[in-house]
């Protein structure tokens, strides 16, 4: 059984890459064989509109054409049981380094035609069990009032639409700097932040490791 665990942060060794890095513990202990790319280790693009994935008698088999690092990541991809991705969320959206990832993976997957009882075929015939862990600097509260779970809701539904399905898990009022005095940060509450990252961040760490495991459970 094979995982592939994706992080779409430029930072290493922070929240995004720690909650895999727990996911990825869950997943190792339920038996699962595991192993974790870090988007920015890499140059690639998002999806290039060839189309090559939709001609008719293509041989691409679910895998994107285009030819650059991102494709042995992308085959990978293809050969698990179950893919877990992070990333964090910038201006409402998560980074574009993982959008691209989404493109290049899910669209080569989907098809173009109708099945005659309204279902669409799959490039692939295997189940992919999914789930994408957000990272964010903002509070839950706050979050529902500014719509992030809608704003984030389409990444998950597609994965979901074309993998078989998807979970989500958010850490919310994320710690970001490891010393707030060295930046223009006033707007937040260094005490509130630190109390957060003693606290919170473990019990979300847990749900991750809780995520990693059970998706391995699944995918058995």
């Amino acid at each position: 059984m094979k995982a592939l665990f994706v992080n779409g942060s430029p930072r290493k060794n922070w929240n995004t890459h720690k909650m895999l890095e727990s996911a990825m513990n869950g997943a190792k202990d339920a038996g699962a064989d595991c192993e974790l790319v870090h988007l920015y280790d890499y140059s690639f693009k998002g999806c290039v509109s060839c189309f090559a994935c939709k001609l008719k008698n293509a041989k691409t088999n679910g895998l994107c054409a285009y030819r650059d690092d991102l494709r042995p990541i992308l085959e990978k991809a293809l050969a698990s049981d179950f893919i877990i991705m992070g990333s964090p969320v910038y201006f409402s959206y998560p980074t574009g380094m993982f959008r691209s990832f989404i493109e290049r993976l899910l669209f080569p997957i989907m098809s173009y035609d109708i099945n005659p009882d309204g279902t669409r075929p799959r490039a692939i015939d295997k189940i992919i069990h999914s789930a994408i862990i957000y990272t964010m600097n903002c509070p839950e509260d706050l979050a529902g009032k500014i719509h992030y779970p809608e704003l984030l809701a389409p990444n998950s539904d597609a994965a979901g639409l074309v993998l078989g399905d998807c979970e989500v898990l958010c850490a919310y009022n994320t710690y970001q700097f490891r010393d707030y005095s060295k930046y223009n940060a006033n707007m937040f509450s260094e005490s509130v932040k630190a109390e957060q990252r003693e606290k919170i961040f473990p019990e979300d760490l847990r749900k991750a490791y809780e995520l990693g495991k059970r998706l391995a459970e699944k995918a058995k």
